[in-house]
Order: C-alpha cells, then structure tokens, then sequence
C-alpha cells in the first residue's frame, strides 16, 4: 500500500522493514539493570570517595534520587509517546526547535558512545591485568578499539542476540557486586572490617563539604544512569505503556540499594587513599577482604564482562537513537535504512562505532585520567539532557492524547530539572576537562548538523523537517 510522503514522495509501508517486538518485561529489567549496573560502580567508587571519605554512599543516594525523579518525567513522556529516539523525540514534540533537537540527538548518542569507550578502558586494564600482559599505552588502546568493534558485530546480529548477550553479561555483573557485599560482610566477622570510616567525612583541602559532595555526586551520576537508555528501546518493547513504569522503577531501586552496600563496604575494608588511586578499586577490596581467598584471580574477568555489558548496551542505544532521528529526517535518512535480513539498523551501528573509535583514539593520547574524564562528561552530557527533558514534560502536558499513560507529579520535574541543571554548571565542582571534552564533542555536532540541513534542504526543499514524526510513518 502506498501513500503520499513529502513534497509528492511516496513511500511503501508495507515493504519497509520494522524493528522487531523483543522485550519482555523480564529481558527489559535485565536490560535496565545491566545498563546501570557495570562501568561507573566498578570503575568510580575510588574517586567518589576520594571526594567525600568514607560517606562514599551519600553522593550515590543523591544520584539514586536525581536519576528517579527524571525517570518519573521518561515514564509520562515514553508512556504517551512510545517511539524510539527518546529525549530527542520528547524535545522535538515539546519545543519544535530543529537545531535544539538535533543538539538533544547528538547529545543523548555522545553520552552513550562515552560511556562505551569508558567501557573499553575498563575491559582493556582488565585483560592487562587478567592476563598478566603488560600490555603498555599502545596496547590498552588497541585492545580498546578492538572491543568496540566485536562490540559493533554483536549488535548487527540484532536486538535479540544483544539482549540474550546482556542477560548472560548482566548475570556476571550481579555476580562480582555481590561477591564484593559478600567479601565485606565476611571481612566484618573477621573484625577486619573498620565501619567507623563509612561516617566520617575527609574532604580536600580547597572544598568544603557541601561542595565536595555536589562534586562527588556529579561523578556518582554516571553510575546511576541507563535508565534512560531504555526509552530508546520503545519500538522493541512489548507493550511498553503497561511495562515501562513498574519495570524501570524497579531496576531503579535495585541498583540504588546494590550501589549503597558496596559503596559501604569499598570504605569499611580499604583506606580512602588506597582505594582513590586505584584504577580498579573493587579488585583491591576483594583483595584487601578477602588475602586468603584467590579470588583476586578472576575478579579482572568479572570487571571485563561487567563494564562490556554496559558498552554493549550503549552501543544499541546510540545506535538506536540515530535510527529514530533519522526517521524524522533530523539526520539524513540513511541512517534509517533497516537491514531486510537482521531487521537491524545496520547503517546507523556503522556509523556509532565509527565515531566510538575516533573518541578512544583521542581521548586516550589527550587525557592522563581517560577514564574519570570520559565518565565525569558522560554524566554532564546526560544531566543537561535530564534539565531539558524534566522541562519538556511540563511543556508536553497541553499535548492530549488518546491513550491512558503514566503522570508524574508536577513537583517532580521541577525539582529533578533544578538539581541536574545545578550538576551541569561549575558551581558543582565539576573539573574543566570534563567541559572541554563535551564542548568537542557539541561542536562537532554542530559541523553534522549543518551539514544535515544543507542535504536535506536539497532532497526535500523547504519542507525540510515535520514536527509530528507520524507524518514519516
């Protein structure tokens, strides 16, 4: 069946491949989970307390909070709108501002491609140390590259071979946080645990503490967020009106309580010091709780799987969410183009890990901390992304539509939209090399986006975007 498209165009529905309706309920809470769970606990915990001491669990209640008060605004806005490209789809509906919107596209893809090539820092160290390589500089950005890209071949496969990789990677993941819990209550029992730490305050000197804290929950954020991701998965839900709001509030909480225990039992076991300057800080509290058990062994592979699982559900949001754009033509449609035989969005991967590469490569030879800088700009990118969303919900509330769908509380956005934009600014404490890496990043989003206006001015006219994506349907 045909129908009319733009300007005089046609399009055929009945031909046009559709992503495929995979996610239970149950694939989605593993989903949830597995994309919060990984990178920022295993790979933060030491530079959030090297922040705070040993109250290293108040920055990630401060986070937990924040995260759930704008996932109460994605439950309204997904619920109403339940379409893939998710913040970006939610700015374009509320403000009709192209340019904005395609920033709030870049911006939310950015953010997960950071995250990933955090990742495949993390998996990198990992295999260095698990393997006993000494693999050198050279050798831990290669390994790097090479992740992301069997990263890249796992998600052309399809959503359903990257889901089932996640439930088995999420399974690990559960494993070496617990094993961590684990470890600390059996340090407890030996006496060799100290709780005395996990009350006590130890700030640098040029912070007090209100500002140490606003600081240290800037960086805990990155541990907390994936939830949104999910949103980006809408179009491969099941039906996710009813899904949604119950499953993300429960990976939500799951996480949180998980975050809190073994952010108290990385403080209990291990000195402030000792556990801010390691580059793997859950493997010295294994270590430090648990001398006599050689568990030490394969903690790195734990790590590896833990943090590859957050990279590969990164890497289907991004590219996901350039699938969604380019649906309406706010990137060019090629990006839309979906694979007849994996029903995947093949072009759009492509594209995601080519610039995953490119942002490793740079930030590795530019940064003695890649991973802490690439971390920190994730949670700033998202958190500006947050403070647009929580607005647009407000904004969207004069948009009735058909469908029942979950409400939020007006109090919740407007404190959720305050709290991330005041994470934004440097008022938290947040270092500059953060802002440096993300002012990059925006402005090569900047140079696409022109580039985007200037070809589909020419394939479309004037007409250049539409503002309800169902006109593209």
């Amino acid at each position: 069946m045909s129908e009319s498209g733009p300007e005089g165009t046609t399009t055929e529905k009945s031909q046009a491949p559709e992503l495929r309706r995979f996610l239970t309920p149950k694939l989605l809470l593993l989903f949830i989970v597995g994309d919060i769970l990984g990178t920022g606990v295993y790979a933060l915990t030491g530079d959030v307390a090297a922040e705070v001491g040993g109250a290293a669990w108040l920055p990630f209640i401060l986070a937990f909070v924040i995260a759930t008060m704008t996932a109460f605004s994605y439950l309204e806005l997904v619920t109403k709108y339940p379409q893939a490209a998710g913040a970006a789809l939610y700015t374009h509906k509320a403000f009709g501002i192209h340019f904005l919107t395609f920033l709030v596209a870049f911006t939310v893809m950015s953010s997960g491609i950071t995250s990933a090539s955090t990742a495949s820092r993390l998996v990198a160290r990992s295999v260095d140390q698990g393997f006993g390589l000494s693999l050198g500089a050279t050798g831990i950005l290669l390994v790097a590259l090479a992740f992301i890209l069997l990263l890249a071949l796992v998600n052309l496969r399809g959503v359903a071979q990257g889901v089932l990789t996640n439930v088995v990677l999420t399974t690990i993941e559960l494993t070496g946080l617990l094993l961590v819990i684990l470890v600390g209550l059996w340090a407890m029992t030996q006496g060799d645990a100290d709780f005395s730490r996990v009350v006590a305050f130890d700030t640098p000197e040029d912070k007090n503490v209100f500002l140490a804290v606003t600081t240290a929950t800037s960086l805990a954020f990155f541990a907390m967020v994936g939830f949104e991701d999910a949103v980006n998965m809408a179009e491969e839900t099941k039906d996710p009106i009813r899904t949604f709001p119950r499953i993300m509030l429960t990976g939500l909480s799951i996480t949180g309580v998980i975050y809190v225990l073994v952010s108290i039992t990385a403080v209990a076991l291990v000195p402030i010091g000792e556990l801010g300057a390691s580059e793997t800080p859950l493997l010295t509290v294994v270590e430090r709780g648990a001398p006599d058990v050689p568990i030490d062994k394969i903690y790195p592979f734990i790590t590896m799987f833990a943090v590859a699982n957050t990279a590969l559900i990164n890497m289907l949001m991004a590219s996901r969410l350039i699938y969604g754009m380019a649906k309406q033509r706010v990137l060019p449609p090629a990006l839309a183009h979906v694979g007849a035989r994996r029903q995947t969005p093949w072009v759009a991967i492509l594209f995601t890990t080519a610039i995953a590469c490119g942002l490793i490569t740079y930030v590795f030879s530019a940064s003695d901390d890649a991973i802490t800088t690439l971390g920190g700009t994730t949670a700033l990118l998202l958190l500006g992304v947050f403070t647009i969303v929580n607005i647009a919900v407000l904004v969207l509330r004069r948009d009735h539509v058909d469908e029942n769908h979950f409400v939020t509380p007006t109090a919740v956005p407007i404190v959720g939209g305050a709290a991330s934009l005041y994470l934004v600014t440097p008022l938290s404490g947040r270092p500059t090399e953060q802002y440096e890496v993300a002012g990059l990043l925006l402005a090569v989003g900047v140079v696409l986006w022109a580039i985007t206006w200037v070809v589909n001015r020419a394939v479309y006219g004037a007409k250049t975007y539409v503002k309800d994506p169902s006109e593209l349907d």
